[in-house]
């Protein structure tokens, strides 16, 4: 019966993709105001370029 609960992965990638959501939410807390730095550059390169074209 142990061999057979050890063997058993039924519910693994629940674990997994769970584990895997709780990671990237910590990593979004963590380097919050990098991101949001990043997401700014990059919205005023787009705007900068857009302004080129019109």
């Amino acid at each position: 019966m142990l061999k057979r609960f050890f063997k058993e992965e039924d519910g693994m990638g629940v674990v997994e993709v769970i584990l895997i959501i709780v990671v990237l939410i910590a990593m979004v807390a963590i380097f919050q105001d990098q991101i949001e730095d990043l997401v700014e550059d990059i919205w005023d390169s787009i705007n900068k370029d857009a302004k080129k074209i019109y």
